[in-house]
């Protein structure tokens, strides 16, 4: 019964985490509607933008975020972090 409640406590903060990562996008700059000037958003974009000539890599740190504050968070990704939640609350009831 313990394990159960192992994994349950992993799976329901991964759960809490995937619900609340819109928010903190949203929060930091990564807006449905772009990048908000002067935020913590264009700074990171504008790092980005100069590492790399000018650009902003996709699948890099700043386009992820701005699909996660534009679109949220996919029910594929959703399923894979609780998944990996779930794993980690085991993985801290067997190894401790």
């Amino acid at each position: 019964m313990e394990t159960v409640m192992y994994i349950a406590a992993g799976a329901g903060a991964a759960a809490g985490a995937v619900a609340l990562a819109p928010v903190i996008a949203g929060a930091a700059g990564f807006t449905a509607g772009g990048i908000a000037a002067g935020t913590v958003a264009a700074k990171m974009m504008s790092v980005a933008a100069v590492a790399n000539g000018g650009g902003v890599v996709a699948g890099g740190a700043v386009a992820v975020l701005q699909s996660v504050g534009a679109a949220g968070v996919s029910a594929a990704s959703s399923a894979a972090v609780t998944g990996v939640g779930a794993a980690v609350g085991l993985a801290t009831k067997l190894f401790t």
